[in-house]
């Protein structure tokens, strides 16, 4: 498999497991930002520049592509093991923890207004 078919088919399952939208490989990893361990960002960045150089009839000839290839089974290999259910469901979690210990931070400053002016 060639490179330009390697990363589209990273650039697919970035879309499909961490919902990340944009025209291609390296903006949807761009995009990814933290969402990706350092590693995996790592060799992202390392795909990104074997396709520019790709581009270039001299510079091609100098990639390494047993390294790409790791690089890109590493990538893909991380991707595969994101449940993109279980993400949103964390999210979701997480949401409504955050507006509920607000709500509890509310609930109380109301209570101790109310008990410091003496209604209670």
């Amino acid at each position: 498999m060639d490179l330009q078919t390697r990363t589209e088919r990273l650039a697919q399952l970035l879309e499909h497991r961490l919902d990340i939208r944009g025209a291609g490989f390296e903006v949807k990893l761009k995009r990814a930002g933290r969402l990706l361990p350092r590693y995996v960002r790592k060799e992202g960045a390392l795909l990104v520049e074997a396709l520019r150089q790709a581009a270039h009839p001299r510079l091609a000839r100098r990639l390494d592509i047993d390294r790409l290839s790791r690089a890109a089974d590493a990538l893909e290999r991380h991707l595969l093991d994101v449940d993109p259910w279980d993400r949103r469901r964390g999210i979701a979690v997480m949401g409504a923890a955050s507006v509920l210990f607000k709500l509890l931070v509310v609930a109380a400053l109301a209570l101790g207004v109310l008990f410091w002016r003496d209604y209670l």
